[in-house]
């Protein structure tokens, strides 16, 4: 069967752990070399290989690195990002929260604590979040294709404070907003007196199944805070971002 095929390919990239040349596949796989040419480019186009810069060598892709690390289970990831999420909140003083875009809607899965117990601080809790009015959900949705941004806009907006937007326009600019600066806020849109600034965690160049996100009092958590906080989150998702990566390596090898 072609797929089996495909998958032969796929194995034999995978395993070398290098750059290979259709040569090295055919002696991998034992396919024809002009079968393992045409597979191999084809599975380029599908960027589930990548050509590192050299004629007609190839590595395992970046679409491909992706969908490995969207299969680990919560557990793993958690695993992963749970050292960097710790410190955050130290830093910060302020619990700090996990976030995975999953069945077209995110959910906040791990959530550290800071250690300073004498000063009161605000737990997120766990579970899904509405698209349109939490930090974590936007800094996902902001940067999701068109089609899912258009599905969101078309669903019925709960109002759940006077502060949460519920025009398709006002939403639209936001998510415009948050494209620019990098992360997303949210101020008393889900509770009175509460708020959160959160940023996307990539893991390549296919949308954003991750978020990190902050929350504290609204008192705490003034427009200058939230600014610190929302620059200081885009270094944290990068560092997640490859935590989570050299998990997938390491999982793999």
């Amino acid at each position: 069967m072609h797929l089996d095929r495909l998958i032969s390919v796929l194995e034999a990239v995978a395993i070398a752990g290098r750059a290979v040349s259709p040569a090295d596949v055919q002696r991998a796989t034992g396919l024809p070399r002009p079968t393992c040419y045409r597979l191999l480019q084809t599975l380029a186009e599908h960027r589930l290989l990548d050509k590192p810069g050299e004629a007609s060598r190839y590595l395992v892709g970046e679409r491909l690195k992706r969908i490995a690390i969207l299969s680990q289970s919560d557990v793993d990831v958690c695993q992963a990002a749970a050292p960097t999420l710790r410190e955050t909140a130290i830093e910060f003083g302020e619990a700090v929260f996990l976030s995975r875009f999953r069945d077209r809607s995110v959910e906040i899965i791990h959530v550290e604590t800071p250690v300073d117990a004498a000063r009161s601080f605000i737990h997120p809790g766990l579970g899904n979040r509405p698209m349109h009015a939490c930090s974590c959900s936007k800094a996902i949705a902001a940067f999701s294709d068109q089609e899912f941004l258009k599905e969101i806009l078309s669903r019925p907006l709960r109002a759940y404070t006077e502060q949460t937007k519920t025009q398709p326009g006002d939403i639209e600019q936001e998510f415009a907003e948050i494209r620019l600066r990098g992360y997303a806020e949210c101020v008393e849109e889900i509770e009175v007196g509460v708020s959160s600034v959160a940023a996307p965690i990539r893991t390549g160049n296919f949308g954003v199944p991750f978020s990190v996100g902050a929350t504290g009092p609204i008192r705490r958590f003034t427009s200058r805070h939230r600014q610190m906080i929302g620059t200081r989150l885009i270094k944290v998702a990068d560092r997640i971002a490859a935590n989570l990566q050299l998990a997938y390596t390491n999982k793999s090898s």
